[in-house]
């Protein structure tokens, strides 16, 4: 711990020149007594750290010495592939490595290369949560990264749309989605507890996970396995089983906008929906639906702009939903 420590403190005052001791403690998160000690036990050590009194004074290393790193920890090689994800990073419980990789490679840049680097994490920033919604809580997320990084088993209690289950898993990896972390993992035989491999990969949304305990046992990754090809494939046969359904629509140039922020299924029937236009302005449109019942509530928020013209049974549930609510506000209706 303090190794790590004291290589901190010099590579700060690499990065950043001279530093009040006072800065340098609240950075490193130590008293100014262990600071002073800090910077008595590297001077010793052979590194050219200096003291500077006054207002403006500090410690500052003697110009142009450049410490010589190592390399990095493997926990800082992993973290280096999520330097542009904080916030994701510290999910998976790697926050402090991000930091210190970070700071490592500020160190090893040139001098006139620092200030392009630094500019980036200033000027650029990643939101992975979609808007009004809230990151799940995924408190057992560092216990399945672990499992996934070292490649052992992990037993989870899961909290399905139908029940709650004892699953034993291989994990194969972790994907990000819209702020939704997710698992991908074969099932394991339960006789054996080798991988199930003939059945597939399945995937676990991490937030409904209600325990998870990480075993011993080594996971065998199929040799072929791609994880983006997975998750690409996945997603679209989520797709092709979600809608079951179509409907033919005449919708306005306002309704065209709002069909298209439905989902990406329904922005890409509009995109190839003929272009010729009916003397009202409106055009049709048919688009996949999952339900008559889900795709009312869907379409009612775009009336008047988007009217049902097929399946009959989505056109009366349409009715029958705006004849109830013009009821509940005492409004008389044919």
């Amino acid at each position: 711990m303090r190794a790590s420590r004291l290589l901190s403190l010099q590579m700060l005052l690499e990065t950043r020149g001279r530093m009040s001791a006072t800065a340098l403690a609240d950075v490193l998160e130590v008293s100014v007594r262990t600071l002073y000690r800090d910077v008595d036990q590297l001077s010793a050590a052979g590194v050219p750290i200096y003291a500077e009194r006054g207002r403006h004074g500090g410690f500052a290393l003697l110009p142009g010495w450049k410490t010589t790193l190592t390399g990095l920890t493997p926990s800082e090689a992993q973290a280096v592939f999520l330097s542009g994800l904080p916030g994701p990073a510290q999910d998976l419980g790697l926050g402090d490595e991000v930091a210190g990789a970070r700071l490592k490679l500020l160190t090893a840049l040139p001098a006139s290369w620092r200030e392009d680097a630094q500019r980036v994490s200033a000027r650029l920033h990643l939101d992975s949560v979609d808007w009004y919604r809230e990151s799940d809580p995924t408190p057992h997320l560092p216990t399945v990264a672990a499992a996934v990084w070292n490649a052992h088993q992990i037993t989870l209690c899961y909290e399905s749309w139908a029940d709650t289950v004892q699953r034993t898993v291989s994990p194969l990896g972790l994907v990000l989605k819209a702020g939704v972390w997710y698992l991908v993992a074969l099932p394991a035989t339960p006789a054996t507890g080798k991988s199930g491999g003939e059945r597939g990969p399945r995937t676990y949304r991490v937030s409904n996970i209600l325990a998870a305990q990480a075993l011993a046992t080594p996971v065998r990754r199929p040799a072929r396995f791609d994880l983006p090809g997975y998750w690409a494939e996945s997603i679209q046969r989520f797709e092709s089983g979600l809608y079951t359904g179509e409907a033919a629509l005449l919708a306005t140039p306002a309704g065209v906008k709002g069909l298209r922020a439905l989902s990406s299924a329904v922005a890409r029937a509009v995109v190839v929906a003929p272009a010729s236009r009916r003397k009202d302005g409106r055009v049709v449109v048919t688009i996949p639906i999952e339900s008559v019942e889900h795709a009312c509530g869907q379409l009612m928020r775009l009336s008047p702009q988007v009217e049902v013209l097929r399946p009959a049974a989505l056109r009366r549930a349409l009715v029958l939903r705006v004849r109830a609510t013009a009821r509940l506000y005492g409004v008389a209706t044919q």
